[in-house]
């Protein structure tokens, strides 16, 4: 048997590799994809699941906060949650318009560039 691949040195990982890498059973993982919607790894032609880095970070993520500080299951879907929802927001006007401008900016830059 070879050396056990590192974090970041493949592009899809197997669960035996990511049981080994998390130091968690496969049943384990296997349940969390069940109980957890945001993890959900691709599955191979033979329907195996292949688990890529970010994968892999989120389930470390979930081991950290139920092994170590203590989080229910739902105190964890709660915390994904709300995080979904603070990625999805709208910024507010005032920075959105601030961010068009500059955005629109570097648009004109690059006009004045080409119209040289």
């Amino acid at each position: 048997m070879g050396t056990e691949p590192r974090l970041g040195s493949k592009i899809f990982y197997k669960i035996g590799e990511v049981s080994r890498m998390t130091k968690l059973p496969a049943y384990v993982l296997r349940f969390w994809e069940s109980e957890f919607s945001f993890l959900k790894p691709k599955k191979s032609r033979g329907n195996q699941r292949l688990y890529v880095q970010r994968d892999i970070e989120i389930v470390l993520e979930i081991k950290r906060m139920l092994y170590a500080e203590g989080h229910t299951l739902e105190g964890v879907k709660r915390y994904w949650a709300r995080r979904g929802r603070a990625a999805s927001r709208p910024l507010p006007l005032k920075e959105m318009a601030k961010k068009l401008r500059g955005d629109l900016q570097a648009i004109v830059k690059i006009i004045e560039s080409h119209a040289r």
